[in-house]
C-alpha cells in the first residue's frame, strides 16, 4: 500500500505564491506517474497537473497553465506543485495522486490518493 502525504496548503492573498509538497511512503513510486487534483465546494474533482515518472512529460489544465509548475524531487517519490499568481478561483482542497500505470488522458487513474490540503486564496 502506498501512502501519500501532502503539505504546504494555507491561506494566501490573490497574487501570492504557494508550494505544495507530496511525499510517497514507498520508493517504488519513483516509477509512478504523480499529479495534483483539486476540488472546490460543489464542483467535481479536476486534474490540474501531472508529471511522468521520469519528470519529463507534464500536463496542465488550461485553468492553471502558465501559473503552476509541477516537478518531482530527486528521489522521484516526491512531487511538488509551485503555484504562482494565485486567484480566488484556485481555492480548493488539493489532492496528490499516484498511478502505477500512466494514461495519456488529461487526468489520472487515481490508484493512490493523499488526504488533501486546503488552499484558500482571498481577494
Amino acid at each position: 500500500q502506498v501512502q501519500l502525504v501532502e503539505s504546504g496548503g494555507g491561506l494566501v492573498q490573490a497574487g501570492d505564491s504557494l508550494t505544495l509538497s507530496c511525499a510517497a511512503s514507498r520508493r517504488t513510486t519513483s516509477n509512478y506517474a504523480m499529479g495534483w487534483f483539486r476540488q472546490a465546494p460543489g464542483k467535481e474533482r479536476e486534474c490540474v497537473a501531472k508529471v511522468s515518472w521520469d519528470g519529463i512529460s507534464t500536463y496542465y489544465s488550461d485553468s492553471v497553465k502558465g501559473r503552476f509548475t509541477i516537478s518531482r524531487g530527486n528521489a522521484k517519490n516526491t512531487v511538488y506543485l509551485q503555484m504562482n499568481s494565485l486567484k480566488p478561483e484556485d481555492t480548493a482542497v488539493y489532492y496528490c495522486a499516484a498511478d502505477s500505470i500512466s494514461i495519456s488522458a488529461p487526468t489520472m487513474r487515481g490508484d493512490y490518493w493523499g488526504q488533501g490540503t486546503q488552499v484558500t486564496v482571498s481577494s
